[in-house]
């Protein structure tokens, strides 16, 4: 079945939910829908369209400094680039990599930890960035946005119906 983007009452992507916590919001009366995706959702007494973007009545405060910190998350805030040869790859063929390496006291944590491909990390080994002759793209920082909605965007398509309501960094020209 479909995930459901969930928004805050301001328009904001929160997070990614399936279908069925959707369909519990939407009977307990806590969100609206904003698109809808052209499935049906059959009871034994009534049928919906499955929801494809809804919206929070209430507004939902989120803590920022309890981004989890995961393999996922550290590819989607170094946008799935290699921090070493800038070459952008599919999560399969990624893997983290510690800045300071663990036999020198560096930690696993988000300030040491970058996205690479196999071949530079391999090439990096264990040593220090200088020793192995590499330089980061840019420094490694716990990100202070939510990661979730790229990784979203980077594993599999977004559907149609979310596109309005996502943020794109992308420059928009005059034509």
């Amino acid at each position: 079945m479909e995930q459901v983007l969930l928004l805050n009452a301001t328009f904001e992507p929160l997070k990614v939910i399936d279908w069925k916590r959707a369909i519990r919001l939407l009977t307990l009366g806590k969100v609206e829908v904003l698109e809808e995706y052209d499935r049906d959702i059959h009871s034994v007494t009534f049928a919906i369209k499955l929801p494809a973007v809804l919206r929070l009545f209430r507004y939902v405060r989120y803590r920022k400094k309890h981004i989890k910190f995961s393999r996922a998350n550290i590819y989607a805030r170094d946008n799935f680039k290699c921090q070493y040869c800038g070459r952008r790859f599919e999560s399969q063929d990624l893997t983290f990599d510690h800045v300071v390496p663990k036999r020198y006291g560096g930690k696993t944590e988000w300030t040491n930890i970058v996205t690479s491909c196999y071949m530079c990390n391999g090439k990096k080994g264990a040593r220090p960035l200088k020793e192995a002759g590499f330089n980061l793209l840019k420094k490694p920082i716990k990100p202070d946005w939510v990661p979730f909605l790229m990784i979203t965007i980077g594993v599999r398509p977004v559907p149609e119906s979310w596109r309005d309501y996502m943020y794109w960094n992308l420059e928009l020209k005059d034509s």
